[in-house]
């Protein structure tokens, strides 16, 4: 049994899964800081199942990239349960587990979060109704620079329909057709970063003590930059 946490941008979201099938799923995008939604609707949820934390196998968590806070958020409300609980712990990559929630084979599947400063945190998949294959590293990226790679498909990236998944769906869409690159968002429900994706992504991740685990922001933050530039 899984237990996910996603608090990696606006919306927050709780799952949980047994051998792949959700047992239950709690998602709120009201806007409140997820240090107080994210771990109210992990006891809701676990107490609406009749689950403990001993009954839970595994806790898994969008460990980035994605916003600072709502990534450090979120690791450390599933270090702290996996510390208490005496439980192991899997971080995927957010961009990763949206892709797992795209089931239509035959796309490539472009996860895109706005990262602001004019870029976006992205990788490319392959869907294949199962596993998503990966086509590149989580990075952080320009929208002038993700269109021209899409532009010239080849052996790194498959020529195939362009899927795009993720909070920066929107606004690379509209940069993306511009640009003569054809693609198309995913329906709403699907397009969100949540925990039900991150708990399919869990199921192909090895699991490691909870004192290893650590975020994944890809750039510096604001505050890293500023006393650098001091």
């Amino acid at each position: 049994m899984i237990f996910a946490f996603e608090s990696s941008a606006k919306p927050a979201s709780v799952a949980l899964c047994s051998d792949g099938e959700l047992l239950g799923h709690y998602f709120q995008n009201s806007g409140l800081t997820h240090s107080r939604t994210l771990l109210s609707m992990a006891e809701s949820l676990l107490k609406n199942l009749g689950i403990r934390p001993s009954d839970i196998d595994l806790i898994a968590v969008a460990y980035g990239p994605g916003s600072f806070t709502g990534v450090r958020i979120g690791v450390s409300a599933a270090k702290g349960l996996a510390w208490g609980a005496d439980k192991p712990i899997c971080g995927v990559s957010t961009l990763e587990a949206m892709a797992y929630q795209v089931q239509e084979p035959g796309l490539l599947i472009c996860s895109v979060m706005d990262a602001r400063r004019s870029q976006v945190y992205n990788a490319l998949f392959e869907s294949t109704g199962d596993t998503p294959v990966r086509h590149t590293d989580d990075r952080a990226i320009s929208l002038e620079e993700l269109a021209a790679e899409l532009q010239r498909p080849g052996a790194r990236i498959p020529d195939l329909p362009l899927l795009l998944v993720g909070d920066g769906a929107l606004m690379s869409y509209d940069y993306l057709t511009s640009a003569g690159v054809p693609c198309r968002m995913a329906p709403t429900i699907m397009r969100s970063q949540t925990a039900y994706g991150v708990a399919l992504a869990a199921l192909h991740t090895e699991p490691i003590s909870a004192i290893n685990l650590e975020p994944s922001y890809l750039r510096p933050s604001q505050a890293e930059r500023e006393l650098g530039s001091k």
